[in-house]
């Protein structure tokens, strides 16, 4: 039901101050309850009931396996050394490359579509409507052209905005978009349609913050990247600093297969059966699609080589040869529950009557993977919310005598101010267990990062990857934050990857780069507290103070941060 317009006027007064006070409600249970009991009167007169549509119709697809005619199977094939000529199904190793810089990530996803010749399957949390994502959505519709199957299956709480872009893709002939979980308000912004589904708060909670992109199962691309201008340096507010891995041989069906029990799962909705409004017809969505990619810019090439020195995916591509380190690759990815959270929103109980507190698949993979180590520990994340279970881990690895450290965000360069107040609670504890605290410093105050964010093309990095290496063998690249939220309410999927070579690298990349562009954060010996130091021109520098905040934005976040419940920071 749409909004009266008798009511616009009311819902243009008290929206703005409603929505604040709905985004924190998916925070905190209790708050949650409260809020949804005072709004459902206010949220009836505005919205009515919305509601998703029933028995809705789904094809179910699946990962293709007669891929041996395509170009990418033979180039997977040449590129995983050590084979001696089998084909990497009947071994178990894999092939893995890191992709350090934005512009390469961005072109490696772009070459491996232009490459497909049968499907190309994206699994995405965010696919914005800017240049990135409108050059991304542009080349699966070119390759929906050339034949290739396209799947498309986007996280709903960002995709609202981008209906047409969406709709003018689904439009074409080998494409299908579905939407997961999509919220029961589907028209105008991300405020307004939490607004509105207020009714349902426990499933506005529930989030795939999986990235995956597979080219004709013979290629697949993971890690922490979006579909966005500001993962790829391309913004110039800010970009993230990120890592997503390249991945031939086993890993990638096994990867085919964690996408395809998503597509074909309950929660995933074909996009016509849920778009807002009055749908075009598919000549006009597809000619109004090709209005708004026709004037893109042109690709931006990728530097000739990257901070590890490696030259361009698609330059590899288009030689016939990829340059992969072989590895054992353990793919992880958290089950796509029957059904979301119980629509109390605030009980002891999650999906499928599993206590609240039990972590996914991918978060208890990289707990156990902390409590093998002996020598070192490096954990990388831009959102750290330790649970009891990762203290405990970490502390364990301690004992042991292996050196543990945690990089994360400063306050100066995170994104969610709240989430870093979840964090600094636990800094005292972590630092007497003898964790190494080291929070990323704005860029003008920083080293050349790994990627290409602080090289100008914005003005600030902002720490997006979520990284751990172990004992300089072992190391996880995916999409969790090591936080709660990760652990107990969004999807997440990652990667656990055996390789020394890989893992001595990526340490060394942390080490060597990351770190001393980061504050070390450590007890001050004398006045107490903390306090945090770092190098300028030569002379070490020490801060008694929140680096580049003031006693207002302390107090108003840190008093904020008691009221949030640090499940869902």
């Amino acid at each position: 039901m749409n909004t009266p317009k008798s009511l616009a006027a009311l819902r243009a007064a008290w929206e703005p101050l409603a929505c604040r006070f709905c985004i924190l409600a998916l925070h905190h249970a209790m708050l949650a309850r409260a809020l949804c009991a005072a709004a459902m009167l206010v949220v009836s007169l505005l919205a009515g009931c919305a509601a998703l549509p029933d028995n809705v119709h789904r094809v179910a697809s699946q990962a293709r396996t007669d891929v041996g005619d395509s170009a990418l199977a033979r180039i997977a094939a040449a590129s995983l050394p050590g084979l001696d000529g089998a084909m990497p199904e009947a071994t178990d190793v894999s092939g893995v490359r890191l992709l350090p810089g934005g512009d390469q990530a961005f072109d490696a996803r772009i070459a491996l579509a232009q490459a497909a010749l049968h499907t190309v399957d994206a699994q995405y949390y965010v696919v914005a409507g800017d240049t990135s994502g409108q050059q991304f959505l542009r080349e699966l519709r070119d390759a929906a052209r050339r034949g290739v199957r396209v799947r498309l299956l986007v996280d709903d709480l960002y995709a609202g905005g981008d209906d047409e872009m969406l709709a003018g893709l689904a439009a074409h002939a080998n494409v299908e978009v579905r939407v997961f979980n999509p919220l029961p308000a589907r028209g105008g912004g991300l405020r307004t349609r939490v607004l509105l589904s207020l009714h349902e708060i426990g499933r506005v909670n529930r989030r795939m913050h999986n990235k995956l992109f597979i080219a004709d199962n013979s290629f697949a691309i993971t890690g922490g990247r979006n579909i966005a201008d500001e993962y790829f340096g391309r913004s110039k507010p800010a970009n993230f600093i990120d890592m997503d891995a390249l991945l031939a041989g086993p890993a990638v069906r096994a990867l085919s297969a964690s996408f395809d029990a998503f597509w074909n799962g309950p929660l995933s909705y074909p996009f016509e059966a849920i778009a807002a409004g009055q749908r075009p017809t598919p000549a006009h969505a597809r000619e109004r699609f090709a209005e708004l990619v026709r004037d893109l810019a042109r690709f931006v090439p990728p530097d000739e080589r990257d901070v590890l020195g490696r030259s361009p995916v698609g330059a590899q591509l288009a030689q016939g040869l990829v340059e992969l380190v072989p590895a054992k690759v353990r793919v992880v990815a958290d089950a796509m529950v029957q059904a979301p959270f119980a629509s109390d929103a605030g009980g002891d109980v999650g999906e499928a009557g599993e206590p609240r507190g039990r972590e996914g698949a991918v978060m208890a993979a990289n707990l156990d993977l902390f409590k093998t180590a002996r020598s070192e520990v490096l954990v990388v994340s831009p959102y750290f919310v330790p649970m009891p279970r990762m203290i405990e881990a970490l502390a364990h690895a301690s004992r042991e005598g292996a050196s543990v450290s945690v990089m994360t965000n400063s306050l100066a360069t995170t994104d969610e101010p709240l989430v870093h107040y979840g964090y600094a609670r636990y800094r005292s504890a972590l630092l007497q267990m003898g964790a190494a605290l080291y929070e990323l410093m704005p860029a003008g105050e920083s080293h050349p990062a790994w990627s290409d964010t602080d090289s100008g093309r914005g003005s600030l990095g902002r720490l997006h990857a979520k990284l751990a290496v172990v004992d300089r063998r072992w190391f996880y690249v995916g999409s969790m934050n090591m936080d709660r939220r990760s652990a107990h309410c969004n999807t997440e999927l990652g990667l656990i990857v055996d390789s020394p070579a890989l893992a001595g690298e990526l340490a060394e990349l942390i080490r060597r780069v990351r770190m001393p562009a980061s504050f070390t954060v450590s007890e001050a010996p004398q006045r107490g507290g903390l306090q945090w130091s770092f190098l300028r021109e030569g002379r070490r520098w020490v801060l008694h103070r929140e680096p580049e905040s003031n006693w207002a934005q302390r107090l108003r976040w840190s008093v904020l941060s008691l009221v949030v419940d640090e499940d869902f920071l």
